[in-house]
C-alpha cells in the first residue's frame, strides 16, 4: 500500500503583519476595500476613477462650495444617503475638517458599503488640486 500526501492546490493567503497594522490603524485592508479613511490625493484618483463622492455638511456649507461631482446628504440625514448611492461602488465621505465624515463613512460601512473618510476634509481636498463651485 503506497500513501499518499496531498494538500491544497490554493493555499489561504494569511496576511502579513504590515497588512493587519495597516487594517487595524485604518489603512488599507488587504482585501482591496478603501479602510477607514483615505489621504486626498488617493481621494482625487478615486473620484476620477468611479468613486462616488458624499458631502456630509449642512446646506449652508454645501452652498457655500462644494466638489462638482459630489452628492450632498447631511450628516444629519445620513439614513437618507443609502437610497443615492450604488452598493458595489467605493465612497469617499467628505465634510469641513473630517470629523463628520468619519462618523458617515462608519455608518455606511456598518451597512455594507465601501466608505472612507476624507482626512482633512474640505481644505485637503482643495489643496490636492479639488475641484469647487
Amino acid at each position: 500500500m503506497e500513501l499518499t500526501l496531498t494538500t491544497p492546490s490554493t493555499p489561504s493567503p494569511t496576511p502579513s503583519v504590515l497588512d493587519r497594522l495597516r487594517q487595524l490603524f485604518g489603512g488599507q485592508p488587504a482585501d482591496g476595500r478603501l479602510g477607514s479613511k483615505v489621504k486626498a490625493e488617493q481621494a482625487l484618483e478615486l473620484v476620477r476613477n468611479g468613486a462616488t463622492l458624499l458631502d456630509v455638511r449642512e446646506s449652508s456649507e454645501w452652498k457655500s462650495g462644494h466638489a462638482p461631482s459630489a452628492i450632498h446628504v447631511a450628516l444629519g440625514n445620513i439614513d437618507q444617503a443609502p437610497r443615492r448611492l450604488h452598493q458595489g461602488r467605493p465612497i469617499v465621505v467628505m465634510c469641513a475638517s473630517g470629523m463628520r465624515s468619519r462618523t458617515a463613512a462608519k455608518h455606511l460601512r456598518g451597512l455594507g458599503f465601501d466608505a472612507a473618510s476624507l482626512t482633512g476634509g474640505m481644505g485637503a481636498w482643495q489643496r490636492a488640486g479639488g475641484a469647487i463651485r
